[in-house]
């Protein structure tokens, strides 16, 4: 999985789906779900307590697949694919698809990457 938390995706499948970037707050690596702000809010009914006096109804994000998004790439300036390279220092990064821009370093430099 190459999103990871930080970054901004945009929605390609679902209820939400849009051209619109949404920032991206929580990556569930084990389940392959991303919490992602703004996308799939649900009314979650809250019983009367000392942390919530006035019980009621809460609006909260819950999580969307890996599958339904896509990263957001600003020189682009759309949903692109993700692919992950190997630098002449032997540091790996991941780059967009489309542009072959960089969207940041994965991994630190390995000596037996490195390209001479």
């Amino acid at each position: 999985m190459l999103i990871k938390e930080g970054d901004t995706v945009v929605v390609i499948a679902g209820n939400d789906r849009s051209d619109q970037a949404h920032q991206v707050l929580a990556v569930d690596r084990e389940r392959g779900k991303v919490l992602v702000e703004g996308v799939n809010r649900v009314w979650k009914h809250v019983r009367r307590s000392q942390k919530y006096p006035q019980g009621g109804r809460l609006s909260k994000e819950m999580p969307v697949d890996v599958s339904n998004l896509q990263y957001h790439c600003t020189s682009c300036n759309g949903g692109v694919r993700l692919g992950v390279r190997y630098l002449e220092d032997g540091s790996k990064e991941r780059f967009c698809k489309k542009c072959s821009g960089s969207a940041g370093k994965i991994s630190p430099a390995k000596a037996a990457y490195v390209k001479k």
